[in-house]
């Protein structure tokens, strides 16, 4: 039996259950019932019209083209039952441009299809085109067995008795892949494969007699035709379609038709469901009354991640309005080659919410369909490290009876769609976790790769979204990798919707901005971000945003009227606000920082440290400012502590080798938040904290660095000097608390005896962290010396590897020191070295510095107690522990007896030496960030 009859047969057993299609109109309230029975007639009606028109033949293809999801669906019916393969084509761009292509392209891979659509579309939509031939159902009505004029006065009529196109044996319809150049490809699905998929979803989420489900997605899309339209005439139940744009514009309407319809099941990607969330926050008790969900079992969820704390929220708000729970959200995974939703989670709610991930797992496969999860090639292994994954990560293969055999006219699309054995390859990355969820990592073509750190961009979209950002739309943001002409690296692009006027400069500035921020402190990479008027992105039949099309869109240069906007706006408001250099120097100074941080300009006034500027940045501008401006010696201090082209303007003007110490380094000076302390670690330099510096815009950073460094200053001697020296220091920038400060490593020691000593005095710390540093360390201290001090600095600086600092120590301690540092200098990277303007006499001073600190530790025994710690571990230093939980349990864990509260830790990424290093340095940030929030800080 074909596909087409067995497809008639399910319309004649639902003509008989007296259920039927409930459509809502795109204006007014009064939707228009037709039951399974009326809607068999009048296809049935149709059909014979269409067939006795001449212009098809039983087993061709028709290709359907409506704006009515009326129309979709009785012609969908009509086509099946003249014999014939629907495909219904998904909405079209307003704009043409792409349109010819896509013609092009639909016209040979469906070998040349007659069009059925509206009058008024095939005189706008398909008045250019010559490719097809187009029929108007009003012609087809009207005529009735007269053939129609398709196209002007010479129609392409096949000949009688014509033979139908082979190729199409047993298909029941087409649905077209999401092309992103309108290349889309045409799935073949089987009667057999659509029943087994409608069996499978049924046991997956039963639904009650007497319900209905609701849809507001187009029949082009597979959940809308298989999971919605398919499902109830199997099951007997009523079917309620309404336009997407009533959903999206009003959520609350969406629950007042789930209960006045008695809707069990619907559908919502995040997005949706996001909205619903934030009106359901804004509501009043008198916009909830009439709202009652005892009908609703199950919201599915797929097209995009779900995130946890989205579901979890807006479950409670469910199950307060009488949804059946409590998981009622049923995220899944799905794709037009799996009849939509194949693999479903029933514990978003219940499993999820209690676990660290941000996006739910997509769950478990229902009968009918089985999964893999197989080792990425070696092109694809850097993947495989996604979410710390490491070898679990892989590709997601499927295989059973719910999946397609092939696409149709494309035999190399289909052999490369499948492994040798078989199976159906997705292009999705995940992993199948303990409790054997499948949780996905995205696609391993949507990756974003930034100096070798892996992003997915649905995870920077979420984190857009979740800033609620003035000026953008929510649920329109798009991320994608970039790369520009002559970059080493991907960039990371964002174009999103704008909701300020167009010529608003300052509200674009401002979104501008916290964007940007928002993303540096997700990525520890600036993003090119691109705003669109409202309009131009514009969704998919299943409501989201194709980051392919829009990706492609910005490529093939599509916005840059958008762009040109952008760039004249923000360039005037700069102009406005700009404060122009007053002389030669700052003017020098304000060219050098443009090439040395590679941006259009920057003010006077703004701190050059929060605009991406790295450790070796500063390093460089600091040599390039010695030879620019002739001065022998400029003390990187001077540069940390004059961050604005004003005051280091004045800085250089006032340039003296003999400069008054101190050992504060603002690294970030702007904020309402609390301010941040940060205690050098036992090389007594800073630049280290510059990097997670940045990640706090709204935060005060301060950074303590170590005397010695500039001419003329002697290192400290003892741990008294060090403290009375920092503490004053500290009172005085900051004379009252309540305070918060952390060490990195061997400040942690000297951050634990400040806050005694503040507590002392009456002061309140509210946060005291310990960057990977137990609290005794007398022991430890003691097996360094100077040559350890030495090598120690050099593999922190990345100018010697791990294994040369320890192959080189026997070997340096019999020399003199001056010979220990030309010998390190010379086995060290030569570039890195002049990066960081490394050379024999500031490894020397700067050794004599670390040296200093580390006699002081000799003698330290801690002592007293503190009213909290939070102690941050990683991967320790080999001489000190194997791995992280024995450092933890053996060594971090004596902290416990100097803290009158219960100490709290947080594992973090790297290694001892690379916690803040630029791989860490983002997740290291946001850890540390959410530890001082739960403390109240």
């Amino acid at each position: 039996m074909c596909s087409q009859q067995q497809l008639t047969d399910l319309l004649d057993e639902a003509a008989q259950s007296g259920a039927g299609l409930i459509i809502y109109p795109m204006e007014g309230s009064e939707p228009r019932n037709l039951t399974y029975s009326e809607l068999r007639r009048l296809a049935l009606h149709q059909s014979q019209l269409l067939l006795s028109c001449g212009l098809t033949k039983s087993g061709e293809i028709l290709l359907l083209y409506f704006d009515s999801q009326l129309d979709r669906i009785i012609w969908f019916w009509t086509v099946v039952l003249a014999g014939c393969v629907p495909c219904v084509l998904p909405a079209l761009a307003n704009s043409r441009d792409g349109h010819a292509f896509q013609f092009r392209h639909l016209c040979n891979l469906l070998l040349d299809p007659l069009v059925i659509t509206s009058n008024i579309l095939r005189s706008t939509i398909f008045a250019d085109s010559h490719l097809f031939r187009v029929a108007s159902v009003e012609d087809i009505e009207a005529t009735g067995p007269a053939p129609v004029d398709c196209r002007g006065p010479c129609p392409k009529l096949r000949p009688a008795g014509a033979t139908p196109h082979a190729a199409t044996d047993g298909i029941a319809a087409l649905l077209l892949t999401s092309g992103s150049t309108g290349s889309s490809k045409a799935v073949c699905l089987t009667y057999d494969q659509i029943l087994s998929a409608m069996r499978g979803k049924l046991a997956a989420m039963p639904l009650s007699p007497g319900t209905s489900l609701l849809n507001w997605i187009a029949l082009d899309h597979v959940a809308s035709l298989v999971e919605i339209h398919l499902c109830a005439m199997l099951t007997g139940l009523n079917q309620v379609h309404i336009p997407a744009t009533k959903v999206v514009a009003d959520p609350l309407f969406f629950l007042h038709l789930i209960t006045r319809e008695g809707v069990s099941r619907t559908f919502a990607p995040n997005f949706l469901l996001h909205k619903l969330l934030t009106a359901l926050d804004a509501a009043s008790p008198d916009q909830l009354r009439d709202i009652s969900l005892r009908s609703l079992e199950y919201i599915a969820s797929g097209g995009e991640a779900n995130n946890v704390k989205v579901c979890a929220r807006l479950t409670e708000h469910l199950l307060r309005l009488g949804a059946i729970g409590p998981d009622i959200i049923r995220p899944g995974f799905g794709m037009t080659e799996t009849c939509a939703g194949a693999i479903f989670s029933s514990v978003c709610s219940t499993a999820d919410i209690h676990t660290d991930n941000e996006f739910a797992a997509v769950g478990t496969c229902m009968p009918g369909i089985e999964m893999r999860i197989s080792p990425l090639k070696t092109a694809e292994a850097d993947c495989s490290m996604l979410d710390n994954g490491g070898p679990q990560h892989g590709a997601l293969e499927l295989r059973g009876p719910v999946v397609f055999r092939r696409y149709f006219n494309d035999p190399l699309a289909t052999q490369e769609a499948f492994t040798p054995d078989g199976w159906f390859k997705t292009g999705d990355l995940g992993l199948i976790d303990e409790s054997g969820n499948l949780r996905l990592a995205g696609r391993s073509k949507d990756v974003i790769n930034i100096n070798g750190v892996k992003y997915l961009p649905h995870e920077i979209e979420t984190e857009i979204e979740q800033a609620s950002i003035p000026g953008v739309a929510p649920s329109f943001v798009v991320c994608f990798a970039g790369r520009t002409v002559g970059s080493s690296t991907e960039e990371i692009t964002i174009v999103y919707q704008h909701t300020y006027d167009v010529w608003d400069a300052d509200a674009r500035v401002q979104t501008l901005g916290s964007m940007a921020s928002t993303v540096m402190k997700f990525t520890g990479s600036r993003p090119r971000i691109l705003p669109v008027a409202p309009g131009l992105l514009e969704r998919t039949s299943l409501g989201k945003l194709s980051r392919a099309k829009v990706r492609s869109a910005v490529e093939q240069g599509h916005f840059q009227e958008q762009a040109d906007i952008d760039a004249q706006a923000i360039k005037a408001y700069r102009v406005s606000q700009s404060t122009e250099p007053l002389g030669g120097t700052e003017r020098v100074l304000a060219r050098l920082l443009v090439e040395r941080l590679n941006i259009s300009e920057i003010d006077v006034d703004t701190c050059f440290l929060a605009t991406g500027m790295t450790s070796i940045d500063l390093i460089q501008l600091k040599t390039v400012l010695q030879r620019e401006f002739e001065i022998t010696d400029l003390p990187l201090s001077t540069v940390i502590t004059h961050t604005t082209i004003r005051s280091l303007s004045s800085a250089i003007q006032e340039a003296s080798p003999e400069l008054m110490y101190n050992p504060v380094i603002t690294l970030q000076p702007i904020g309402s938040e609390q301010p941040l302390w940060l205690i050098h670690p036992g090389i007594g330099e800073v630049l280290v904290f510059l990097g997670i510096s940045q990640y706090f815009e709204n935060r005060p950073i301060h950074a303590m660095r170590a005397r010695g460094f500039n001419k003329g200053e002697e290192p400290f001697q003892d741990l008294t000097d060090v403290l009375t020296t920092y503490y004053a220091a500290l009172r005085n920038v900051q004379p009252h608390g309540p305070y918060a400060m952390a060490g990195y490593s061997y400040g942690s020691m000297i951050a634990f005896e400040l806050a005694k000593m503040l507590e002392t005095d009456g002061e309140r710390v509210a946060f005291l962290g310990s960057f990977n540093l137990p609290p005794h360390i007398k022991t430890r201290m003691r097996t360094l010396d100077w040559t350890a001090g030495v090598l120690h600095i050099s593999h922190f600086c990345g100018i010697i590897t791990e294994e040369q600092s320890d192959g080189f120590a026997d070997e340096l301690r019999s020399l003199p020191r001056t010979q220990q540092v030309a010998r390190v200098l010379a086995a060290s990277d030569q570039e890195r070295c002049a990066k960081l303007a490394l050379t024999p006499e500031s490894l020397e001073t700067w050794t004599n510095v670390a040296w200093s600190l580390q006699k002081i530790g000799w003698e330290y025994e801690p002592s007293g107690n503190v009213a909290q710690m939070d102690v941050f571990y990683c991967q320790p230093l080999k001489v000190v522990s194997r791995t992280r939980q024995d450092y933890r349990d053996r060594l971090l864990s004596r902290w416990v007896d100097f803290s009158r509260s219960e100490v709290r830790y947080h594992e973090v990424g790297g290694e001892h030496y690379t916690m803040l290093g630029p791989e860490q340095v983002v997740g290291f940030q946001q850890v540390l960030d959410a530890a001082m929030k739960a403390r109240g800080v």
